[in-house]
């Protein structure tokens, strides 16, 4: 899964799912979808961000393997507590869930997370919500499959 969350302006957070072949090209091309220009990213030490900034973004990472959690205004925090709720989340309320359907249980919780703001008036919510569904069916057969 990758998981990224923008400071202030809402916080707004993506997740998606990817393959267990994680590759700088394939990061690179998520951040250019979701990312604006001249941002800057922090991620963790994990080779695959290495050279994420390039032209279009500043780049820092924090080192956790060497127990560093926070270098200034440099953390993973609020990425990392998105994981916690997803992952609470699963454990306490569905208790289980497959991998066939894990796309749709983190689409849910990025869901969640970008629209359950209470500042956002409530029949705002339910509008982002109905649009969200709109020409979006699961069948029971499609749900099995």
């Amino acid at each position: 899964m990758l998981g990224m969350r923008e400071r202030g302006k809402g916080g707004r957070t993506r997740l998606a799912m990817i393959d267990t072949d994680v590759t700088l090209e394939l990061v690179r091309d998520a951040v250019h979808r979701n990312v604006e220009e001249d941002s800057t990213i922090h991620t963790d030490e994990s080779m695959v961000y290495d050279g994420i900034g390039g032209l279009f973004y500043r780049h820092d990472s924090i080192n956790h393997t060497r127990g560093q959690y926070r270098r200034g205004n440099v953390t993973t925090n609020g990425i990392e507590s998105v994981f916690a709720v997803l992952k609470r989340g699963i454990l306490g309320v569905f208790h289980k869930v497959s991998v066939k359907h894990l796309g749709r249980y983190v689409d849910e919780f990025a869901f969640r997370l970008n629209e359950g703001n209470v500042k956002i008036h409530t029949l705002d919510r339910l509008d982002s919500f109905v649009d969200g569904m709109a020409d979006k069916r699961l069948t029971y057969a499609g749900l099995i499959a």
